[in-house]
């Protein structure tokens, strides 16, 4: 599959985006500021795209936790362009970390 063809609009690489507690800033490029909200959480639609594909991006940990792999959600926080390559930076929020959840 090809960057953007389910929907995503920012394709990174290098950051744990799963692992990022709840209001993290990412940074992208020298000015958009994105705030982290939640995961991702496809349904069986994704299958139209590719036969198999929900159960390659959600599947279950060793303790049967549901796990979703399919990217994070966010809500932009600061307008600004992003150019292919460009950097990427995160600010974790201050205080005790909420895990992320499905939105």
């Amino acid at each position: 599959m090809a960057p953007g063809e389910l929907g995503e609009n920012i394709t990174t690489r290098g950051i744990d985006l799963l692992g990022l507690p709840v209001g993290t800033s990412l940074r992208i490029g020298d000015s958009a500021v994105l705030e982290v909200t939640g995961l991702r959480n496809p349904c069986l639609q994704i299958d139209n795209f590719r036969d198999g594909l929900l159960k390659q991006v959600v599947g279950r940990d060793e303790a049967g936790n549901i796990v979703r792999k399919a990217g994070i959600m966010s809500i932009v926080r600061e307008g600004g362009v992003v150019h292919p390559g460009d950097t990427g930076e995160t600010e974790l929020p201050r205080g005790r970390h909420q895990p992320l959840d499905r939105v």
